[in-house]
């Protein structure tokens, strides 16, 4: 019997600081994964943040170049009817949003759809001032059609859309 509690002395403080031990190691190895998880994180910020505002500005920078005004700015239109110009602005949309479609992978859902929407909305506002016209009009009509629908609107869906990309960059802060 003596033998037993003597072997109960060695076997319960040995078994009491394996325990011990087994609880601090695993205690480290947790803290230490998730610091590793955490240096991951960091270290992806460091890269998707610049990529994420970059593509806030260039979706920015597209919305500011077809609103109405801008892009009437830029189109040259002195000797066409407002079919030529009709054409002109709404292919010079297009070729935009296609030189810009990689960047919805950087902004959310909402904002990507408020672009698109600002898109659509702006090609039906030319469509609709381009449809009021006859053909072979001069161009500035067309132009004047289009700055005159612009300047009842209470805001432009280029603007709404451009204030949707700023509150969506303000929550990456």
């Amino acid at each position: 019997m003596d033998l037993f509690f003597d072997i109960l002395k060695i076997t319960i403080p040995s078994v009491l600081l394996l325990i011990a031990v087994g609880y601090i190691v695993g205690g480290f190895l947790r803290n230490s994964e998730k610091l590793q998880q955490m240096k991951l994180i960091r270290k992806n910020q460091q890269i998707t943040v610049p990529l994420r505002l970059q593509a806030y500005e260039r979706l920015i920078l597209f919305l500011e170049r077809i609103s109405p005004d801008s892009i009437l700015l830029r189109a040259n239109y002195p000797d066409k009817t407002s079919q030529q110009l009709h054409q002109e602005l709404l292919q010079s949309i297009r070729a935009e949003f296609e030189h810009n479609l990689s960047q919805q992978l950087y902004v959310s859902i909402e904002s990507w759809n408020s672009v698109k929407n600002a898109r659509n909305y702006t090609i039906a506002l030319i469509n609709s001032a381009a449809a009021e016209l006859e053909e072979g009009v001069p161009a500035i009509e067309l132009s004047r059609n289009i700055l005159a629908a612009t300047a009842e609107m209470e805001q432009t869906p280029t603007q709404k859309a451009i204030d949707e990309l700023k509150r969506d960059i303000q929550q990456i802060f």
